[in-house]
């Protein structure tokens, strides 16, 4: 299969620390991956070097299948944590000075500017100073900056830091139009819940190395606990002990954990045979919160 980015072994060394260690991963197009790890783990020292900030002390990194210290301008669009505009500029020009700045003559900047902050419905900004808006309002046009020039892999850091609910959803909505226009984005968060929604694929690195990788799916599959929940009709009372380990919530809402050797048919049979209406039968597989804890704990203790 194609791939935007390929990451093999990469390495960067900080005196005695080893902030990357040995990180292998590639980025299919049209794909959001999620960047995970706690506070220290090497996301922002492995976003520096495929950004071309700083430079691997080893391993190979290729855009496009080619290296990516030798392209002259590679086609990345990068959204910082900490945000990096020119607080006494104002907002129009200087979204076409950063346009430009990737490449495009002046017209072609200006279009594609222009077509953003009508889009983001805030062309009254374009004479008002970065300084002059508030942190949501700069996130909005940080987020233009690092789009504007149609970059096919954009790294985007905590985007949605500082946003209420009604922007979150309008940068979500981008983020999934550009994916679904082509655009690969690898996706940096300590938010779990955005993960599962809008991520296809995740990489969790710790102490600088990958210690999980995988689509979302399957992933949250891998993790299962074969715990299933239930609700039925009318009160059920499970038995204390017998042959499942049923862990209720209401009279009628209960979780079952299967044993080894127990199937779903025979969950499904013995409450059947119980004379109880089930109204609604799911598996309940565990949230990325959880798995990124148990994870990243295990690591720590190997």
């Amino acid at each position: 299969m194609a791939t935007v980015l390929n990451l093999r072994n990469v390495v960067k060394e900080y005196g005695p620390l080893k902030a990357v260690d040995g990180v292998s991963f590639s980025v299919p197009p049209s794909c959001i991956i999620g960047l995970l790890g706690p506070n220290g783990a090497g996301k922002t020292s492995l976003i520096r070097i495929i950004t071309g900030i700083t430079q691997a002390d080893s391993g190979e990194i290729e855009l496009n299948g080619e290296n990516i210290y030798r392209l002259r301008d590679p086609s990345i669009g990068y959204m910082p944590e900490e945000r990096g505009l020119y607080k006494k500029m104002k907002v129009g020009e200087q979204l076409v000075f950063l346009t430009r700045l990737r490449g495009l003559n002046k017209e072609d900047a200006y279009r594609r500017v222009v077509y953003w902050m009508k889009k983001f419905e805030i062309e009254s900004w374009w004479n008002k100073k970065v300084e002059e808006l508030s942190k949501g309002m700069s996130q909005k046009v940080q987020f233009i900056a690092t789009v504007c020039h149609q970059p096919r892999l954009i790294i985007l850091d905590e985007p949605f830091s500082g946003l209420d609910p009604i922007n979150t959803s309008l940068i979500k909505d981008e983020i999934l139009k550009l994916k679904s226009e082509g655009a690969s984005i690898l996706f940096s968060t300590h938010r779990m819940e955005q993960v599962e929604e809008m991520c296809d694929y995740i990489v969790l690195i710790n102490r600088g190395k990958v210690v999980l990788q995988g689509e979302v799916g399957d992933v949250r599959n891998r993790y299962k606990e074969h715990l299933f929940e239930v609700r039925f009709d009318a009160d059920f009372s499970p038995p204390s002990e017998g042959e499942f380990d049923f862990l209720p919530v209401t009279a009628r809402h209960t979780n079952v954990r299967l044993r080894e050797g127990q199937t779903t048919n025979h969950l499904l049979e013995y409450l059947l045979n119980a004379g109880v209406g089930i109204i609604s039968f799911r598996e309940l597989l565990p949230g990325f919160s959880d798995i990124f804890i148990k994870t990243v704990n295990a690591s720590n203790d190997e």
